[in-house]
């Protein structure tokens, strides 16, 4: 053992003046920032988080895809199908006369299976000709057909089923369990409602958000959104197509948090609280909760003369989590997509550092003592 002392003494002047700097660590400590902002050079600024400043960052540019569209207003629709371009109709006539143009000896219906109604809304019946039946409901163009019919065939009396084409059906394309192809029942059919004949959401979905897709223009929202805001379930056209996919929206965590990831919205909104609570929290002992930075880059635009927003385009926030106002503005303070959640460490994190590093060769020294 007395050996060793010589190697024990020189270990120990390596490692004292460590004492007084930093050892390398994953994240830095929280004074370490504060000191570098205070450079005359500094190329970030540096924002305390309280109450006061919530209102002042909220009003500041959008950062990161923050991709808004429009939603469509939802309203009662009919209850009832309008026959368009495509649908396909299927007549049964019937006629008691015995000299029927339409019926053979002893029969007294006929069939017309499958007319394709026209691109101009019209469809062809026998001894009557082009009957345009676009924009009708099926009973409206049941009655119609059977008046277009009783100049020839007097005593005829129709029946009129019909089966619903490509403007009369929508497509649900993805994020459900059977994506495809489904005939509108009615005017009255919604978002939700096509949603649900689909098998509901994946619930691998982070965050869904809807997408409808209508001629060349594109609306969204979340589901959580629709689900919380019936008004919101809108009324589907004819050749709609409904997209249901993740957010695409993240935030990264770094430093002395559970997690060091790329973390997709769980919400609509995320607060710094949620964002944390997404990656896991502090690391015990090592964390420094005096030290939650957020670090977030903003456009060129942002700090243009007249413009609300930072004095730098590179800024850290940075939230104290050991105070009522920092835990409160925490949970108030909204997390954009992009931002770098980082757990600076602990300043005594170094000192339990230098502590563990002898313990360790002195638990080393003694296990050799005593194998020798």
């Amino acid at each position: 053992m007395l050996k060793l002392l010589p190697w024990l003494a020189a270990a120990g002047l390596i490692l004292l003046p460590a004492a007084c700097s930093r050892l390398p660590g994953g994240a830095p400590a929280s004074e370490e920032i504060l000191r570098e902002s205070g450079e005359a050079d500094a190329n970030f600024a540096l924002y305390q988080v309280n109450r006061s400043l919530l209102p002042t960052v909220a009003a500041w540019p959008s950062t990161g895809k923050q991709e808004r569209l429009n939603w469509l207003q939802g309203h009662q629709g009919a209850k009832t199908q309008i026959i368009q371009p495509g649908d396909l109709l299927s007549l049964s006539i019937w006629d008691s006369n015995d000299n029927s143009l339409l019926t053979a000896a002893e029969q007294k219906m006929v069939q017309l299976q499958g007319m394709k109604v026209a691109a101009n809304g019209s469809i062809f019946m026998p001894y009557v000709g082009d009957v345009n039946v676009n924009g009708l409901t099926p009973d409206l163009a049941r009655k119609k057909l059977q008046e277009a019919l009783e100049p020839v065939v007097p005593s005829a009396q129709v029946q009129l089923a019909m089966a619903e084409g490509r403007n009369n059906s929508v497509d649900l394309v993805s994020g459900v369990a059977q994506p495809g192809t489904y005939p509108m029942p009615d005017r009255n059919y919604t978002v939700m409602g096509l949603v649900s004949a689909g098998g509901g959401i994946s619930a691998s979905l982070n965050n869904p958000q809807i997408r409808l897709v209508r001629g060349r223009q594109i609306y969204g929202t979340s589901v959580d959104n629709l689900l919380n805001n019936p008004r919101l379930d809108t009324l589907l056209r004819g050749g709609d197509r409904v997209f249901v996919e993740e957010d695409e929206r993240y935030f990264l965590s770094f430093g002395a948090t559970g997690e060091e990831d790329l973390h997709i919205f769980t919400k609509d909104e995320m607060s710094a609280m949620d964002a944390m609570s997404v990656a896991g929290g502090f690391q015990d002992g090592r964390a420094d909760p005096k030290g939650l930075l957020i670090l977030r880059e903003y456009s060129a635009g942002a700090i243009a003369p007249g413009q609300r927003g930072p004095r730098q385009q590179r800024v850290v926030f940075s939230l104290d989590l050991t105070s009522a106002d920092g835990l409160f503005s925490a949970r108030q303070f909204r997390v954009n997509p992009g931002d770098l959640v980082m757990a600076t460490e602990s300043p005594i994190n170094d000192a339990l550092t230098i502590s563990n590093i002898f313990g360790n060769f002195f638990g080393v020294f003694s296990r050799a003592g005593v194998i020798n």
